[in-house]
């Protein structure tokens, strides 16, 4: 079994294996999803493009905290299904 501390600044290290195991590199991001008494990281591998398609374009001005907060809720949605 794998463990780490947490720092006072509640930062810790995610151990080698597990970081092997799940691929992750510097800079990925990961979600934390809080089931019953456990937390499952979830990384987000990939790019922005990946997401093509999520937010449809329009003729007028986007309002782009609006396509943010939409696009933050289909990539949660997406990892969620996929867990």
């Amino acid at each position: 079994m794998h463990h780490s501390v947490i720092t006072r600044k509640g930062q810790t290290t995610i151990p080698k294996a597990i970081r092997t195991f799940l691929k992750l590199e510097p800079n990925d991001k990961l979600f934390y999803i809080v089931e019953d008494k456990k937390v499952v990281l979830k990384p987000l591998h990939g790019d922005i493009l990946e997401l093509r398609g999520s937010v449809s374009a329009k003729d007028q001005p986007t309002d782009f905290d609006k396509v943010l907060k939409i696009t933050r809720k289909k990539v949660a949605k997406k990892l969620i299904e996929g867990h």
